[in-house]
């Protein structure tokens, strides 16, 4: 059996977009669903969010696990392989879950991976991975490691997060939030936006699909919501990612990217340390908001997709480079030509999450 990890499978659903190929397509064009909310959850200010219209749910499942459901049952579709099968393990990936019904019933993360794992009659207790803003790349890599011990066939990596009154208010109070769609990497950016969304892989050892090559996760423990100035923690996960691979050979970087002053300033210190100012960079923020847990695993999707088909998605709200080092932000669809890609993530506490995809097995 090859030691090759790669997505065999993988869906989404979006507010632009009821499939992986839909959002996909939609964030070629450019298209967003970011709009002003007022008294939405019951928050006293407006805010900016990307969120559903509809809410439907499955009968006895939260709209946040009916989401999930949906992107992985077009993952395992796409796989086509048994999630019943005994060899087949769950990983969810998100934040706050349920927390909207908290003081209702159990809102535990934990909760929600076993009525989503035996949605698709899966026998093996799921895990969680809730790791501030880096879990969908935390998710990745745990099932890239679980494969990897043998002792799985193929996991089921979903990220899922719906927005609340408690996660808004919060954000609010932080003052993190901007009045207006975000603006990644611009000299006007003021804040982020927040957003809902589902995504899923199928992660297996197998010679077909698109390689998860490598990862890393490191701690910079800058403080407890601000990222470390020189970008300790991003440079170094991108160290260790780029270690065997040469630079030149990355078609793109898909940053975090959230539009906040220190984040973006942040990242792009990162990217430079690292030796990468001259690799096309681009965040999806401005089309989705933060989606929390799905990010990590959403932006990956949307990425693989792009490099398939030689292409640096646009990064939306993007017009003056703000930040200190001479990054190539993509305002526009461009072409590339490389066949990997470098996914970043950034979060509260100091965590930091870079991966490394790449299509076809050479090294």
């Amino acid at each position: 059996m090859t030691e090759r990890v790669a997505c065999i499978g993988y869906g989404a659903l979006t507010p632009v977009g009821p499939s992986a190929s839909a959002s996909y397509q939609a964030v070629r064009e450019g298209r967003s669903a970011l709009r002003s909310y007022e008294g939405m959850f019951g928050c006293k200010e407006p805010f900016v969010a990307s969120l559903f219209e509809q809410r439907d749910r499955f009968e006895g499942y939260s709209f946040m696990e009916s989401i999930a459901i949906r992107a992985a049952r077009e993952a395992l579709d796409a796989a086509a392989i048994n999630p019943s099968s005994p060899r087949v393990a769950f990983v969810l990936s998100s934040i706050k879950g349920n927390i909207e019904a908290l003081g209702q019933e159990d809102v535990s993360l934990s909760v929600s991976a076993a009525r989503i794992a035996r949605f698709f009659q899966n026998p093996n207790m799921p895990i969680v991975v809730s790791n501030a803003c880096i879990s969908g790349v935390a998710a990745l890599l745990q099932g890239r490691r679980m494969l990897l011990s043998g002792q799985w066939d193929a996991v089921v990596v979903v990220g899922a997060e719906v927005q609340s009154r408690f996660i808004i208010t919060g954000f609010q109070s932080l003052k993190a939030l901007s009045a207006a769609p975000c603006k990644p990497f611009d000299a006007d950016r003021d804040g982020l936006n927040l957003g809902e969304a589902a995504a899923a892989m199928v992660l297996a050892r197998s010679d077909r699909g698109w390689e998860l090559a490598d990862g890393a996760i490191r701690n910079d423990a800058n403080h407890i919501s601000g990222p470390s100035r020189t970008g300790e923690g991003s440079y170094n996960a991108l160290r260790y990612v780029l270690s065997s691979f040469a630079p030149e050979e990355l078609a793109f970087v898909n940053a975090h990217g959230t539009a906040t002053r220190y984040n973006d300033e942040m990242e792009a210190i990162s990217l430079r340390r690292a030796g990468l100012p001259g690799v096309p960079v681009n965040s999806l923020k401005g089309c989705f908001g933060h989606t929390m847990g799905a990010a990590g695993i959403l932006e990956s999707i949307l990425s693989m997709q792009a490099c398939e088909q030689g292409c640096v998605l646009p990064t939306r709200g993007f017009s003056t480079l703000g930040v200190s080092e001479p990054l190539r932000v993509s305002a526009q669809a461009q072409s590339c030509t490389g066949r990997a890609f470098v996914k970043l993530l950034s979060g509260f506490g100091g965590v930091n999450g870079a991966l490394l995809f790449r299509k076809g097995g050479e090294r």
